[in-house]
Order: structure tokens, then C-alpha cells, then sequence
């Protein structure tokens, strides 16, 4: 076994951007280095907005409608989002990295397997530094450009985007160019990694794993893989923090109600944790084909074991000195009945309610300024009140 492929397994550490990193000196997993990292993207995507908006007088006051220290789409996308998606990678990472080993610390993958296992990991290695992937990602970042779209925060009332003959400011144009592609990129590469980590789900449990129908943790012994998926807790908090702010500018600037809005929080939190649940179907078919596996051999055995017993006890087939208290008769029946309902019971999807619930706060809990500031206090308190009635 080649220890060092298995516990350098790393989906953020490679890649034409990662190795441009390299070269600069800004790559690494220490906890400076990361922060460097998103102090610097800040400093690229948010602080020229500000400087750009103060030089043409948009960044307060009643110049435009929306200055930009009071869009909170911008500044919740810059300030906070984008922060989050490059703090989240070594988290991230190193979660990946413990899901990875262990498959071979649990015994999910046995010696004669060793060697396919491997194999996986080189081939997601190598799927990870291509440079295609990266490429597409740039052209699909600066696409609304290329297409001649613009993309606006707000539009329809006035802003620093663009002055009051419709044409972009100073600040507007690095938005554009700039800022916005940028952050499309960090998110596409995010999108780009939970594809690797899905494929490398796909590709394992292709091969011969040691699944236990009986595993307690209903998911035949991949329940750890539930655990994993909270780490991307932050990456959907940046998400909500994104929607949180276009509500907040809706709100604020255009008359809209949180009624109106509610509709939009709700479909992102759902959209979000669907999102997170899809790598984990990679195992899908994996997890069925044991479950109908062990329901047939265990319903067998199980019957078997009844009519033994029946045999025994009921029709009294058994010696005139030989009493039902005190047999181990009894206990291994309840055993045996209690495996096969874990067996029944044995989820195809390993996701947990508490990872599940982790998520939905995590989407959730950006948005809840929104409510507390446009939810009247009485109301508020009212509520509260009902809750804890």
C-alpha cells in the first residue's frame, strides 16, 4: 500500500490556479496563509469599488438611491461570501482527506482491494489538475461580457453601477470586470470539487467494498459520509448571505415585502441542501444492492430460526428436562429479529437528520437580519412569546 497517496488525497491542492499559488507564494493549508489568501481577494474585488465610488461621490450619500456602502448585495458578495469560500478550503479539505482514510480505517476496504482504491484516487488526482476544467471555468465566468450582458445588483433604480445616462461608472466597470468574474470563479470551483468528490464517491463504491447490512448506522457502515457534508455548513451560510443581501436591497429599495421574498429564501435553502445530498446518492446503488442482498439471505435465516424455534417451544419438541428459562434460545431470536430490522430499516441515502438540520440553519441563518430588521417589533416579540408559551 502507498501510504502517501491515501493520506495526501487533497481536492483543493492542484490545478492550474493552485500551482499559480505555488509560484506566487500565497498556496498552503496553514491557517495564515488561507487568511492571506481571502484578505488579498478582498482586497482585489471590494476595496477598488469603494475607492472607485468615493472618487465619483457614490459611496454615500444623496447622490444615487443606493451608494455603495449601502448596497447590501455587494458588500454581503464581497465582504462576506467571497471571504467564506476561500477560508472554507482547507476545512474542507482536510475533512475529505479523514472521509478518505477512513475507508481503510473501518475495514470498507480490505487488503486485496488496496490496490483499486488507489487506482480512484489517482484518477480524481489527475481529473483535478487538468487544465480544461479551469479554462472552461474563466470563459464561463466572463461570459456575460463576452455575451455582451451586464450583470447589475440592482437595476431600475439609481446606483453606483452606472451613471444617469445608463452608462457604467468607474466602479461599475471593475464590477464588472473584475470583482463579479472573480467570485463566479471561486464558485465554480467549488462546483467544479463537489463533481470530483461525487465522482470519487461513484468510482469507490464501484469496487469491492465490505458493506454490513447490519452496520448500526443504517447505512451499512458509510454513515461517516453523512458527518462530511457538514463541513460545507459555511459554503452554504455564504450562498444564504448572498440571497440575504439581493432581499435586503429588494426590501430596502424597491418596495418589496418579505412576503414577496420568502418564496426565494425558501427555494435556495431547499435548493442548497439538495445540492449537498446529490454526492452522497453516488452510493445509491451500492447501498441497494446490499440491502436486497441481506434481505433476502437475513429473511431466510430469520425464518429458519422461527421454525426452529416454533419446532421447539411451541410444539414442545424439545426434552422433558430442558426449560425455556434460562435458554439462549429466546435472546438469539431477539437478536436475530433486531438484525433484520436493521436491515429493513437500512437508509440507501447515508444522511443524517442532524446533518440535514445543520444545513438548513446554515442556509437560514443570513437571512435572519433581513427578518428581524423588516418584522415589526411587536410582531417579533409576539412571536417569541408564542414560542416559548
Amino acid at each position: 500500500m502507498n501510504s502517501s497517496i491515501v493520506e495526501n488525497f487533497s481536492l483543493t491542492r492542484g490545478g492550474p490556479f493552485h500551482r499559480l499559488l505555488v509560484l506566487l507564494g500565497r498556496a498552503g493549508d496553514e491557517r495564515q496563509r488561507v487568511i492571506n489568501r481571502a484578505l488579498l481577494a478582498t482586497l482585489v474585488t471590494w476595496l477598488p469599488l469603494l475607492f472607485l465610488s468615493l472618487v465619483q461621490g457614490l459611496a454615500y450619500g444623496p447622490q444615487v438611491k443606493i451608494p455603495f456602502l449601502r448596497d447590501f448585495a455587494a458588500n454581503a458578495r464581497f465582504l462576506v461570501a467571497l471571504p467564506i469560500l476561500i477560508l472554507a478550503e482547507s476545512r474542507i479539505d482536510q475533512r475529505w482527506r479523514r472521509l478518505v482514510l477512513e475507508f481503510l480505517r473501518s475495514g470498507l476496504v480490505s487488503h486485496t482491494e488496496l490496490t483499486s482504491f488507489e487506482r480512484v484516487i489517482e484518477e480524481i488526482t489527475r481529473l483535478r489538475d487538468l487544465v480544461l476544467p479551469e479554462v472552461v471555468m474563466i470563459v464561463l465566468a466572463y461570459a456575460p461580457i463576452l455575451l455582451g450582458k451586464a450583470e447589475l445588483l440592482m437595476s431600475g433604480t439609481s446606483n453606483w453601477h452606472t451613471t444617469t445616462a445608463g452608462a457604467f461608472t468607474l466602479a461599475g466597470w471593475w464590477f464588472r470586470i473584475v470583482s463579479t468574474p472573480i467570485f463566479r470563479f471561486l464558485l465554480l470551483r467549488w462546483i467544479w470539487r463537489m463533481f470530483l468528490w461525487t465522482s470519487f464517491l461513484w468510482r469507490v463504491s464501484k469496487i469491492n467494498l465490505f458493506l454490513v447490512a447490519t452496520h448500526t448506522d443504517m447505512a451499512a457502515g458509510m454513515g461517516f459520509l453523512s458527518e462530511g457534508q457538514k463541513a460545507f455548513s459555511s459554503i452554504v451560510f455564504a450562498g444564504g448571505a448572498v440571497i440575504a443581501g439581493s432581499v435586503g436591497n429588494a426590501i430596502a429599495y424597491e418596495g418589496a415585502t418579505l412576503a414577496s421574498q420568502k418564496f426565494a429564501m425558501i427555494v435556495y435553502g431547499v435548493l442548497a441542501i439538495i445540492l449537498l445530498v446529490v454526492p452522497l446518492l453516488a452510493v445509491s446503488p451500492a447501498l441497494l444492492k446490499i440491502k436486497k442482498k441481506a434481505m433476502i439471505e437475513y429473511g431466510a435465516l430469520v425464518t429458519k430460526h422461527d421454525q426452529l424455534f416454533e419446532t421447539k417451544w411451541i410444539r414442545e419438541q424439545h426434552a422433558p428436562d430442558e426449560v425455556i428459562l434460562g435458554s439462549p434460545d429466546p435472546s438469539s431470536l431477539a437478536d436475530l429479529g433486531s438484525s433484520y430490522t436493521v436491515v429493513r430499516r437500512m437508509t440507501l441515502i447515508p444522511i443524517t437528520k442532524p446533518t440535514l438540520i445543520t444545513l438548513a440553519v446554515a442556509a437560514a441563518l443570513p437571512m435572519l437580519p433581513v427578518v428581524v430588521l423588516t418584522t415589526p417589533t411587536g410582531e417579533l416579540v409576539h412571536l417569541v412569546i408564542k414560542m416559548l408559551a
